[in-house]
């Protein structure tokens, strides 16, 4: 059974505590590697190494630090699917879904490279003669980075990636369900040529490792992706460092389905955005709300597609869902649906752990009858559940849609161009898709949400690139003299 240790100062050393844990396949409850489990001490040590490191780091010319990420960039390709079958292995998505996971990381590594000759300023005029005004970006400094399992290698990239090509320096703390392949990643990119103590690995629990990352005052930035309430936590401890907090923190996401729709590409969003990923994406289309003029056949055909669906360990051929992450998120999602049934929700198909298959998988699973103030229309469930809700016109819907406490995705089917037009202006979400499902980001644009999704900030795009810097405003004066702006110019 492989070992794998953690990654400080550019060496794979053990744990301190000499503790290990376990890594599970999903699908098949096997075990295919042990990891070291870090504590305080571990991550104070990668801390270190991260800061000592800076200085140098952060003084390589951008573009010199974007021809290391270009590399990574050729390396995960010519990895593309060796990555995908043990993303599949390690954390159960389907094979197909996995090759796009790695795509993503791809994407992103030559996005941020390319920025390696932007990072861009602003000049603007000055009120006062012989006097020129500008913008910079500077790295903030060490920089901790804590990712979810759902997306094991893409959402790593998404922060790894800009954060590396504007200066700062890093440690990672990856889940614990899905270490490996951040392994793999930060073996790629220290191939490619990462000085040593730039990037630091440290596996282990939230309550120790994420913990002390908080909490280091040598950490001046967090980013972190996952569930509210670590979130919240997050934010509040990192606060009393006056640290840049980074937060990405799930969603309750809408597709609505107006009479006008074209019925078969509403339900071909459906399906993809309820139980792709068997649910498990933080853009999941867990709440459909329904013109109630099309209700009825529009249940039918999802009925009908969603029986379709085969349902197994994902590198078979011909398997659309496989299983959720591990026994807790399945008991978690099995409470859910008794939770639908008791506030009156009808369970039309589903609702039980597939009890004959050896890991942790769930049905596809569809209530209808759904309010819009039940638990399962309101809260993350993370599973393949998706709740039918009826509404009588577009305004309905969208009060419906923005009736939860998140705000990420949201989606809107219909062939009007007004009812299109008043989803981009009125439902609450950072994302908005026409005619599409709630699923689909691309890496060149804003990702993130309002509300408890978020603290408003974006990661993709060049608003990844703000997410590690810090802004500076420079003002040269060659006037030869003191000039005092807002005074001098009465």
């Amino acid at each position: 059974m492989q070992e794998y240790k953690l990654f400080i100062n550019g060496e794979w050393t053990g744990s301190s505590s000499g503790e290990m844990f376990d890594d599970i396949n999903p699908a098949t409850l096997e075990l295919i590697g042990k990891l070291h489990k870090a504590n305080e001490e571990d991550v104070k040590n990668a801390v270190d190494a991260a800061e000592k490191s800076f200085h140098a780091w952060s003084s390589t010319p951008a573009p010199q630090r974007a021809r290391i990420l270009f590399r990574a960039a050729r390396m995960l390709e010519e990895r593309k699917e060796e990555l995908s079958r043990l993303m599949t292995v390690e954390m159960g998505k389907v094979l197909k879904e996995a090759r796009g996971d790695v795509q993503e990381a791809i994407d992103i590594t030559y996005y941020a490279a390319g920025e390696g000759r932007r990072l861009k300023g602003e000049t603007t005029p000055s009120e006062l003669p012989d006097k020129f005004c500008m913008t910079i970006r500077r790295p903030i400094g060490v920089v901790g980075l804590i990712t979810p399992w759902n997306f094991p290698i893409a959402i790593p990239a998404w922060k790894i990636m800009p954060a590396l090509v504007a200066g700062n320096t890093l440690v990672f703390k990856p889940a614990s369900d899905t270490p490996i392949l951040s392994i793999e990643l930060v073996n790629i990119l220290t191939e490619a040529g990462i000085p040593k103590g730039v990037l630091n690995l440290v596996t282990g629990e939230g309550k120790t490792v994420g913990s002390e990352i908080v909490h280091n005052r040598k950490v001046r930035a967090v980013s972190f992706t996952g569930s509210l309430e670590t979130g919240k936590w997050i934010l509040g401890e990192a606060s009393r460092d006056m640290k840049k907090v980074s937060l990405e923190l799930g969603g309750k996401n809408p597709i609505i389905v107006m009479d006008d729709a074209d019925l078969n590409l509403a339900i071909d969003g459906i399906i993809w955005g309820a139980f792709g990923t068997t649910g498990q994406r933080c853009t999941a289309a867990s709440r459909v709300i329904v013109h109630e003029k099309i209700l009825p056949s529009l249940l039918e055909k999802l009925i009908g597609r969603t029986k379709e669906l085969n349902v197994g360990n994902g590198l078979h051929e011909n398997i659309d869902m496989g299983p959720v992450i591990n026994e807790s998120q399945l008991r978690k999602i099995a409470k859910y649906v008794d939770i639908g049934k008791k506030e009156g929700a009808k369970l039309i198909m589903g609702g039980n752990i597939m009890k004959p298959l050896p890991g942790y998988f769930f049905e596809p699973t569809i209530f209808t009858d759904v309010s819009p103030d039940m638990r399962i229309a309101q809260e993350e469930i993370f599973g393949p559940v998706v709740s039918l809700i009826r509404a009588r016109d577009i305004d309905e819907a969208i009060n419906i849609a923005n009736s939860v406490e998140y705000g990420l995705s949201s989606s809107i089917y219909s062939g009007n161009i007004r009812n299109a037009f008043k989803a981009i202006e009125k439902i609450e979400a950072g994302i908005t898709y026409i005619n599409a499902s709630t699923i689909g980001a691309e890496i060149h644009l804003p990702f993130g949400g309002i509300k408890s999704t978020g603290n408003g900030t974006r990661e993709g795009g060049t608003t990844a690139i703000e997410e590690f810097t810090e802004l500076k405003t420079v003002y040269f004066d060659y006037s030869g003299k003191l000039q005092k702006a807002q005074i001098d110019i009465g």
